[in-house]
């Protein structure tokens, strides 16, 4: 997925101003160089995943601190690596030290208005998508099921979840289109 400089440049000037396709854009066009990063890390898919949902949750909730003398991907990589590094520190403290803090935030985030992927998700025909669910990861299925089925708002699911909220957004867009994908392959 090459994108043009000045292509790459407009679509994060856009997510600057909260534009959520832009977001999306960002998403599909580097998250397999941040994912193929990890996994050469961690050596573990699990664990690669984990890491760069929460490289796009923290790169989305700081964009405006982004600066644009430097390649967006490098800016990536490197919340990525110290993402990587705080899960080894973590890992290597007592199972009690990894308790997180709760955020006020989590409580001010307000839903968007469903997307066109959303209507199209819940207009499918209810017992191919529940097959086509399955096929999901856990993680996948469980961030779907909350979201469309027991219909709730992110804050809700991120406390379900116990992850912050861009975590859960970032782990919804992902599935919507891990979904999008096996779908189309029918």
């Amino acid at each position: 997925m090459e994108k043009t400089d000045n292509s790459v440049k407009e679509t994060i000037v856009k997510a600057k101003q909260g534009n959520q396709i832009a977001f999306s854009n960002l998403l599909d066009t580097f998250w397999n160089e941040v994912y193929g990063f990890q996994l050469l890390r961690t050596k573990n898919e699990n664990d690669a995943e984990d890491i760069t949902i929460r490289t796009f949750s923290k790169a989305f909730d700081k964009i405006q601190t982004y600066d644009e003398a430097y390649e967006f991907k490098t800016w990536l990589i490197a919340i990525s690596k110290n993402l990587h590094v705080d899960l080894i520190r973590k890992r290597k403290r007592s199972p009690i030290d990894g308790l997180d803090a709760k955020d006020d935030e989590v409580q001010k985030v307000l839903d968007e208005t469903p997307s066109v992927e959303d209507r199209l998700i819940t207009e499918q025909n209810l017992a191919d998508l529940l097959q086509d669910i399955k096929k999901l990861k856990p993680h996948y299925q469980k961030v779907i099921n909350l979201r469309y089925f027991n219909e709730m708002t992110y804050a809700d699911m991120a406390k379900e979840l116990d992850e912050p909220v861009n975590n859960i957004k970032v782990k919804l867009l992902r599935a919507k289109k891990l979904l999008a994908e096996i779908i189309k392959k029918k």
